[in-house]
């Protein structure tokens, strides 16, 4: 199922008073921190999903200790795996569907998700960029900006596909830059807004109110 057939299903059962918490895997790569705005946004009560699997691309992340210690089920692949990425993303995709797992967040996971994945999880893969895309895209976005004196920045939540950081916008939040802040500031405010946004996304996912359109952009229902 795409993510269109989810979200529709997802809206029927919303309505019937019947939403059972979404079954997501997480994708880490450090030490995890969005992770941990969902596992505490899910124990406060505030957002209705399952983290099913954590799977991390570094067994020294730690982002694989918060998940242990929320008694969530975890995942490392070696560096001899990750040597072939279709491979790699094979063995991700069979232990994601393993779990039942219907989306698939993507929290500081500094790899492409490539076609194994991709065809799974059909616009069912969702990634956070530290900047408002189309602008800044890449593994140093914040520095990016930072570096090009922009006024304001911000971030994104998209859907991933196969072109890096082009994917579907669901979601963006824009912050003020402010006179005197150094790069490390501006890195603190853009995590703020990033814990805060990425669990409101995943409630909207949960409650199946976005839809992608025939011409990639999405749509968020009331």
């Amino acid at each position: 199922m795409d993510n269109n057939e989810i979200q529709a299903a997802r809206a029927v059962a919303r309505e019937a008073g019947a939403l059972e918490p979404l079954k997501i895997g997480v994708l880490i790569s450090g030490s995890g921190t969005n992770l941990q705005a969902l596992i505490d946004r899910i124990a406060d009560g505030t957002l209705n999903a399952s983290i099913e699997l954590v799977v991390s691309s570094r067994p020294s992340a730690y982002g694989l200790k918060r998940a242990e210690e929320a008694g969530i089920q975890t995942l490392t692949l070696s560096k001899e795996i990750y040597a072939d990425p279709i491979a790699a993303d094979e063995v991700i995709a069979h232990e994601l569907l393993a779990h039942g797992v219907e989306y698939v967040i993507m929290a500081g996971y500094m790899r492409m998700v490539r076609a194994p994945l991709l065809a799974t999880f059909p616009n069912r893969i969702v990634n956070l960029h530290p900047a408002l895309l189309p602008s800044f895209p890449g593994a140093h976005a914040i520095a990016d900006a930072y570096e090009r004196g922009v006024k304001v920045t911000g971030v994104t939540v998209h859907f991933a596909n196969a072109a890096y950081d082009a994917g579907p916008i669901i979601a963006q939040r824009a912050l003020a830059v402010e006179e005197g802040w150094d790069v490390d500031t501006l890195e603190s405010h853009i995590h703020e807004i990033e814990h805060e946004l990425y669990p409101q996304v995943v409630q909207l996912l949960a409650d199946g109110r976005v839809q992608v359109r025939d011409d990639l952009t999405v749509a968020i229902h009331a």
